[in-house]
């Protein structure tokens, strides 16, 4: 079976009649209410929250976010994102209760730091992985999404993001991308080795003991850690110095170009004459 993502980009996959037909399907109401209410128990939020919801398409899932009963720490606010025009007017004839922005999430989240105290994502992050065009590079956009989607998050924020990846390759991509804007990291998979599995990506904003904080008690859990950096150069070639002119130098002859030999005075400042 086809995926979605490898026949069109989301804008123009999800035309009128693919989001009226996604909507008003009882299968796909179902799974994204059980997937909802998973992301959600991951969150593991106190009380009403201000909530981002990362293609949020028709609002499914918003619904959902509006209807937490106040002893489960609901109702709670939302704000829906995402790059389909005709998802976003479905809706809104549903008169959802969010906010609605049409926006591309690889182009960033567009909201100020701190405004929000959590975000969801449901099947969409995996969208990203794909080049619609000969100018979209599917990590540059990755990178983007989840450093504009870390600022966006108040400190001791959370996210959620349950995504398909094709492949190891492309978790690894998402993955990757998450750490490297910053975030506390661990991926949780549901129903693992089955056509239904399911993958969650747990995000803390404040470094990784938040993530297990958040995921204590859960089976099945890898924190993600981040990759440690190889050491700093102790002093970086600075432009003219004697190492950078050596180093030009080098080069200029394995290119076969004749250059002047070097000798004590290579590099040595001039002194100022009057």
């Amino acid at each position: 079976m086809s995926r979605p993502e490898d026949s069109l980009p989301p804008d123009l996959f999800y035309n009128d009649r693919e989001s009226r037909k996604y909507t008003t399907s009882s299968r796909i109401q179902a799974i994204q209410s059980s997937m909802t209410q998973r992301a959600l128990s991951l969150l593991a939020l106190a009380g009403p929250s201000l909530i981002l919801d990362i293609g949020c398409g028709s609002g499914l899932s918003g619904s959902i976010l509006s209807s937490v009963a106040a002893d489960q720490g609901g109702p709670h606010v939302w704000i829906g994102m995402d790059i389909s025009a005709s998802m976003l007017d479905v809706a809104l004839q549903r008169e959802v209760e969010g906010d609605l922005m049409l926006a591309d999430m690889g182009q960033g989240v567009p909201f100020r730091p701190g405004t929000f105290d959590a975000a969801i994502s449901i099947s969409a992050v995996q969208w990203l992985c794909n080049a619609d065009t000969s100018a979209a590079e599917p990590q540059a956009r990755l990178n983007l999404f989840f450093s504009t989607l870390h600022s966006s998050l108040r400190r001791g924020g959370r996210a959620v993001c349950q995504f398909y990846p094709k492949n190891d390759h492309q978790r690894a991509m998402v993955t990757s991308a998450a750490i490297r804007a910053g975030f506390g990291a661990g991926i949780l998979e549901d129903d693992p080795h089955t056509k239904n599995s399911k993958l969650y990506l747990v995000l803390t904003v404040g470094g990784r003991d938040g993530v297990v904080g958040m995921v204590r008690g859960l089976e099945g859990v890898d924190v993600l850690e981040k990759k440690p950096r190889g050491k700093k150069k102790e002093e970086r070639e600075r432009k003219g110095s004697k190492a950078w002119i050596l180093r030009k130098k080098e080069v200029m002859e394995r290119r076969g170009k004749v250059v002047k030999n070097s000798s004590k005075y290579t590099g040595r400042k001039r002194g100022i004459a009057f």
